[in-house]
């Protein structure tokens, strides 16, 4: 059975920096892309970015590129969502899921497993 775990939430001014983590078990993900998501209050949930586990491969909503990176540590069958220069409107709960296949899809639908969520707020 998959688990995912996120870690890492918390409140931070604007500018600042926080680290999400993702730890994944059950599975071997080698084939698996790892998605990160997030929903703020009374807005749909929305595609943050994600990763290829097989190659690394990255992608990025328009609305976070160039300040979230992702990174995968395999030893630790573990996601990170580095987030820096983060701002108000990127106050969420981020979810971090899971899709069996190597590509990457936007789509909430396509991800079949998913963590209970972790609650980022920026403050202005």
């Amino acid at each position: 059975q998959v688990q995912l775990v996120e870690s890492g939430g918390g409140l931070v001014q604007a500018g600042g920096s926080l680290r999400l983590s993702c730890a994944a078990s059950g599975r071997t993900f080698s084939s698996y892309v790892m998605g990160w998501f997030r929903q703020a209050p009374g807005k749909e949930r929305e595609f943050v970015g994600a990763i290829s586990w097989s190659n690394s491969v990255t992608y990025y909503a328009d609305s976070v590129k160039g300040r979230f990176t992702i990174s995968r540590h395999n030893a630790k069958n573990t996601v990170y969502l580095q987030m820096n220069s983060l701002k108000p409107e990127d106050t969420a709960v981020y979810y971090c899921a899971a899709k069996v296949g190597t590509v990457i899809t936007t789509q909430t639908r396509h991800y079949a497993y998913w963590g209970q969520g972790t609650q980022v707020t920026v403050s202005s």
